[in-house]
């Protein structure tokens, strides 16, 4: 019998050897009615996010995002347990990564924690992600990283106040590669894995060509879209 794998690899990390773990984007509705918001701190780049148009929004896709989102709902230690298991099989030897959420983001503090348990069961592997959960990770993963998890903040979220752009290690998504080159950012280009490796904290990515994204963004950054929507007088009646 085939072995099922928890870890997948979509069309961009897979020539890169990368593997990856995938929840919903924004929220989910489980079978059973309940609704799950699994990227809380999302701002502006709620309406901007690649992966709630195009095969995101496959039925297949769909689904399989949420059984894994179900998973870590209905029995995260379990759940754990079994992706810590997995990740002692043969494919995951010899220094492999894993992207943990091409979609989604640390929805609770204790699924943020059943990530950090596995890191540090798993030191041959590396771990990475961009997540807008800036105060959980700056109170959660901060003051005692493991060794193997790299991690950067990504712009266009509700915390992005929380964000100290002169240290922590953050990205911010342009329209093109000249509009980051000229704000003193360096884009992560053909291997997603720069965006926690190069030496810098300051990473560009460079806006997804969807059509109808790039014409909402503009000639803006996230960043800026989300401080411009931060400055907005809350509405009076």
């Amino acid at each position: 019998m085939t072995r099922r794998y928890m870890l997948t690899q979509n069309s961009e990390l897979r020539p890169l050897g990368v593997f990856n773990w995938t929840i919903p984007a924004l929220s989910a509705v489980l079978p059973d009615g309940r609704r799950i918001r699994t990227c809380p701190a999302a701002g502006v780049c709620a309406g901007l996010c690649y992966a709630r148009v195009n095969t995101y929004r496959f039925s297949g896709v769909i689904a399989a995002h949420t059984r894994n989102l179900q998973a870590t709902i209905d029995d995260l230690p379990g759940w754990a347990t079994a992706m810590t298991d997995e990740l002692t099989a043969r494919r995951y030897r010899g220094g492999k990564w894993v992207r943990i959420h091409d979609a989604g983001d640390f929805y609770s503090d204790a699924y943020l924690e059943a990530w950090l348990d596995i890191t540090r069961a798993t030191p041959d592997v590396t771990f990475y992600c961009y997540t807008r959960e800036v105060e959980r990770f700056k109170r959660l993963v901060e003051p005692d990283p493991p060794n193997n998890l790299l991690w950067l903040y990504s712009l266009g979220g509700r915390e992005d106040h929380l964000v100290d752009l002169e240290h922590d290690r953050h990205c911010d998504v342009f329209p093109t590669h000249d509009d980051a080159i000229a704000a003193g950012y360096t884009p992560q280009d053909d291997d997603d894995r720069h965006a926690v490796t190069l030496p810098t904290n300051r990473i560009a990515v460079i806006a997804n060509n969807i059509p109808q994204l790039k014409r909402r963004q503009g000639a803006s950054t996230f960043g800026a879209l989300q401080a411009e929507h931060d400055r907005r007088p809350w509405p009076t009646r």
